[in-house]
């Protein structure tokens, strides 16, 4: 019988979970659950994602302000700039609150015209009109509200960024500027906090061949373990989350550990190899905002050996327009199902590959996830994938 159905997506529901739950046993049960219900043929190579926030808050990965405050005020002697955050009262207001605790002032160093995910503080066409050179020129926070007015909104939250930032200070002491020149930082003081998630090793690399003599990143912070404290050894403190006015959740830690002890309790419950994976934002860009999703560090933090690597596809338009233009009906399905049946296990560089997508396995599998949970009610933090692998000529 021919195939009609290629890829299925499941969003799994789930109890809300709390600090100190077997999380394991809840995602089997979970998944057992739907399965059952709605009489899913489970298979080899499906894929079982759980969200990263669950996997964290049942860790009780989290830090409070006083936490980070009193780190910044371990690591820094005296004024710090922090460079490039990204906009966001969810991902860096309540960190910024807490280094202004813990430091003296902070010089708070904006990319403009967007940050690095595209939360713009302006509008592009206006910057250009102004004659303000955005690879040079600093600006102050005076010169910004001259030429773009006393308030700039962020055209999805209504936010402005610059004065929402400040509020973050204490007694006052955060002043902010508008640079895309990580060294122009120095001219205030030479302790750094780098604050961009993709671009951080870059930035600190810059800082510190420009002379800086103290720099750290978001992921230098909340490293190490200690009492009633969370921490993440990789990370840090990128791809945190608000969790209340005085607590930030961290992402996971000891993933590995999770999805491969996730993936026996599968094996043993179906039968099949299912490969685990953790998922956190995906990694994509909207196209009417211009901002780009990620604003974790990375897509998956933790998954199992099955979905390392990239696609191996072929390009089916180019196969039917190209290669197999004199054929038509069934002799063209027949032949391209022929060609995707023989292809080599390497297309880099092969034509027949041009326009599919190079992106690894986890980000264009992560996205999938992150697009079908979503980021609000849905109360589906557990995704089931079938038939990612398979291609045209699986029957």
């Amino acid at each position: 019988m021919t195939r009609t159905i290629g890829v299925k997506v499941w969003g799994i529901r789930a109890p809300v979970i709390r600090e100190g739950e077997n999380l394991q046993d809840i995602v089997v049960d979970s998944f057992k659950t739907a399965i059952d219900n709605e009489s899913i043929n489970v298979q080899d190579n499906d894929v079982l994602a759980v969200t990263e926030s669950l996997v964290a808050r049942a860790q009780g990965n989290y830090v409070t302000l006083d936490d980070i405050a009193q780190e910044i005020n371990d690591k820094y002697t005296s004024e710090i700039a922090v460079v490039f955050p990204i906009l966001s009262r969810n991902r860096f207001s309540m960190i910024l609150k807490a280094i202004a605790r813990g430091a003296k002032h902070v010089h708070l160093f904006l990319n403009y015209p967007s940050d690095e995910v595209g939360n713009h503080l302006m509008d592009p066409d206006i910057l250009e009109e102004s004659g303000i050179n955005p690879y040079t020129d600093l600006l102050t926070e005076e010169k910004y509200r001259s030429y773009f007015g006393k308030t700039v909104l962020h055209p999805f939250t209504g936010i402005d960024y610059v004065s929402f930032y400040k509020e973050m200070a204490t007694n006052g002491n955060i002043s902010v500027y508008l640079s895309n020149n990580p060294k122009s930082v120095l001219e205030f003081t030479d302790e750094i906090l780098c604050a961009d998630i993709h671009s951080r090793h870059r930035t600190k690399r810059l800082l510190r061949n420009a002379g800086a003599k103290t720099v750290y990143g978001l992921d230098d912070l909340c490293t190490k373990p200690s009492a009633n404290k969370g921490y993440n050894p990789e990370y840090g403190l990128l791809g945190s989350n608000k969790a209340t006015e005085e607590k930030i959740k961290l992402f996971p830690r000891d993933g590995q550990r999770f999805v491969d002890s996730l993936y026996e309790s599968l094996k043993s419950l179906t039968g099949k190899h299912i490969e685990v994976m953790i998922y956190g934002d995906g990694a994509f860009k909207d196209p009417v905002g211009k901002i780009w999703e990620l604003a974790d560090p990375v897509v998956s933090p933790a998954y199992t050996k099955g979905l390392s690597g990239l696609p191996n596809e072929l390009k089916l338009k180019y196969l039917a327009d190209d290669l197999l233009n004199s054929l038509s009906g069934d002799a063209l399905n027949q032949a391209m199902k022929n060609e995707i049946k023989l292809k080599p296990k390497d297309l880099i560089g092969n034509m027949a590959s041009e326009g599919t997508t190079p992106r690894r396995l986890t980000d264009l599998l992560g996205s999938l996830c992150d697009l079908t949970s979503g980021s609000g009610d849905k109360g589906t933090p557990i995704v089931f994938i079938q038939g990612y692998f398979d291609n045209y000529s699986t029957e």
